[in-house]
């Protein structure tokens, strides 16, 4: 099942959950959604008829860096031991098809195609046999990074925390039962750039989460994104970037 948040284009107030009907074309309207309790209103919209948001409210983002072995390889690095952690702010996120908004402190953006999970229920200590089932679904991030700060600082939080540079969705795939075995793709301008497999992930979801739960408590809605594989590029205005992972669909957002 995919689920999305969504906005009445003649409502701007008019804000709600709903899941995507098997066809693609229409939207069934949730009531009042905490992640684990998925009932509706009976109401139903056309796609057509709504703006994406984000699908899921966070609280934060934990990124995950060089947890691809091909960008491992691109980067001449060593497979780390451990995840290596970095933190987005949700002040970064934004929807499918908003805009990217380069910053002028910046002149090498690069785009990050990535696989990313979004917790179900709160999870502290959580062991990895039980990881699933604090795990809602799976969506599509873009890590954006501002590369020549990231160079300049000892952490990422400069480079990685700029607003609009975590576009995220269209929507949470509910329904992944081998999250080790799907495609990761990215277009730049149509024309491929990224193409990975989840295989290929140093640490899977479940080794993630069973990680990041041991140091910080995950909240309902909050992301882990898994890191890019090899063949990440620059962004310029007038770009168009697209991520497309197996049975999530492809999210796209403009650059300016």
């Amino acid at each position: 099942m995919k689920i999305g948040r969504f906005r009445q284009k003649e409502d701007k107030n008019g804000i709600f959950y709903g899941s995507l009907s098997p066809d693609g074309s229409f939207v069934n309207v949730m009531t009042h959604f905490d992640f684990e309790d998925l009932n509706y209103t009976g109401r139903q919209y056309f796609l057509s008829e709504l703006d994406f948001l984000s699908p899921c409210e966070t609280t934060k983002i934990v990124a995950v860096g060089v947890n691809y072995k091909d960008h491992a390889e691109e980067m001449n690095k060593k497979l780390p031991e451990v995840p290596l952690l970095f933190i987005k702010p949700s002040s970064s996120v934004i929807a499918h098809l908003e805009r990217i908004v380069l910053p002028k402190s910046s002149v090498r953006v690069n785009y990050e195609s990535e696989f990313a999970i979004v917790m179900a229920k709160k999870a502290k200590n959580v062991k990895i046999s039980e990881a699933p089932d604090y795990i809602l679904g799976y969506t599509c991030l873009n890590d954006v990074t501002a590369r020549d700060l990231q160079t300049k600082d000892v952490q990422f939080t400069r480079a990685k925390g700029f607003d609009t540079f975590a576009p995220v969705g269209p929507f949470i795939e509910t329904e992944i039962k081998d999250p080790l075995n799907l495609a990761v793709k990215g277009y730049l301008n149509g024309e491929l750039r990224q193409s990975s497999n989840t295989s290929n992930l140093i640490f899977g979801p479940y080794e993630l989460v069973e990680f990041i739960s041991g140091i910080m408590t995950l909240f309902p809605g909050d992301i882990i994104s898994t890191g890019t594989p090899s063949g990440v590029g620059s962004l310029k205005s007038g770009d168009v970037f697209e991520i497309e992972i197996d049975n999530i669909g492809r999210l796209k957002n403009f650059v300016e």
